[in-house]
């Protein structure tokens, strides 16, 4: 039976959805993005249906959700939508960090960085600080392993880090507006999860915010 993944991105301003049959390729997927603002909330569902075309909602296998970091509203809309789909639906849902999709994306488009170079991923945050991860590029299966978790901590506290670590590393300095446009990267590391077998539940898909919106 052909199954199909479905991807949202709502840490920003604009929307990101992408969609692949089976398992995921560039030619089996689409993908889009949408710059939406605050009206995020109010035309989301709209945007869902639209963009899901003649499928419907029982052709998914899955669901997948940026969970952050990123826009505060933008995550928390993202995160209940895309849990309440795959309650109602019965569908497995996988929360992935929107650094490790960047990540993964970059990795997959930049063939200078070498394949066993460790990927440092920054996002500028509020505050002065930074949003900060750390991967490895997977020998076998899945195609990142988490060094370091999504985790805010200030210039200097990053390039300390940085300054310490023994294995070569590539930094990314991710931007805002990049972030949507991984969306494609975000489905493809959920159909890496689904193909070895993960189930994971609704109720395991936990926003990262990192900063709280009120200082």
């Amino acid at each position: 039976m052909t199954g199909y993944g479905f991807a949202l991105h709502t840490t920003t301003a604009r929307l990101g959805l992408a969609l692949s049959q089976e398992e995921f390729s560039e030619a089996s997927s689409r993908s889009q993005t949408w710059l939406l603002g605050r009206s995020l909330s109010s035309e989301l569902h709209g945007y869902l249906r639209e963009f899901m075309g003649p499928l419907s909602w029982a052709d998914l296998v899955f669901l997948a959700i940026a969970k952050g970091p990123g826009s505060f509203t933008g995550t928390r809309i993202g995160l209940v939508t895309a849990r309440t789909l795959a309650q109602q639906l019965e569908l497995p849902l996988f929360a992935i960090s929107s650094l490790e999709a960047i990540a993964h994306q970059r990795r997959r488009q930049d063939a200078t960085i070498p394949p066993d170079c460790d990927l440092a991923v920054q996002l500028v945050a509020s505050r002065g600080e930074l949003f900060t991860a750390i991967y490895k590029p997977a020998k076998e299966g899945r195609g990142l392993t988490t060094l370091v978790t999504d985790t805010a901590r200030s210039f200097e506290d990053w390039t300390s880090l940085l300054d310490q670590w023994r294995s070569p590393y590539y930094l990314i300095k991710a931007q805002e507006d990049d972030l949507a446009g991984s969306v494609t990267s975000l489905l493809d590391l959920a159909w890496q999860d689904y193909q070895a077998g993960q189930r994971p539940s609704w109720s395991q898909a936990l926003p990262f915010y990192g900063q709280h919106p009120v200082h």
